[in-house]
């Protein structure tokens, strides 16, 4: 088995926009991690996602890999962008529509119910906001 640095270098590497997170796209398993797949659904980019509760080695050396200490964590073109509140931040001032590649992340929106890139209603809010319960890790 490939050291996890190694590993997540790799993975980093082969996909343009990767959300390490806790559970699946389908299927979060945290409020944090599920705030992030809304963002990046809100914004129909086309991204991967890593379980990281699948591998404990990935879960920690992902933490050391950014020298950030919670999970959710974004990359973009190899970059490391931040977590769940990083990203709100820019998904609410536009950067993060500008970050992510052109595929389908112009903030428009392909489809015509979810509002295109405006931000989350009050009730999408509550429904992605971690509980008290949550927490990034």
């Amino acid at each position: 088995m490939a050291d996890p640095k190694e590993k997540i270098a790799e993975i980093v590497g082969a996909n343009e926009v990767v959300l390490f997170m806790k559970g699946t796209a389908l299927f979060p398993q945290c409020g944090f991690s599920s705030r992030a797949i809304a963002i990046l659904d809100r914004l129909g980019a086309t991204y991967e996602t890593v379980d990281v509760l699948q591998d404990p080695e990935i879960r920690q050396g992902v933490k050391a890999y950014s020298d950030w200490p919670t999970i959710p964590q974004l990359y973009v073109k190899g970059e490391f962008v931040g977590g769940s509140d990083i990203m709100m931040e820019m998904f609410e001032s536009g950067e993060l529509q500008e970050l992510l590649p052109a595929s389908g992340a112009s903030g428009e929106g392909d489809h015509p119910q979810d509002g295109g890139g405006a931000p989350p209603s009050a009730a999408e809010a509550a429904a992605t906001s971690p509980s008290l319960r949550d927490r990034e890790e």
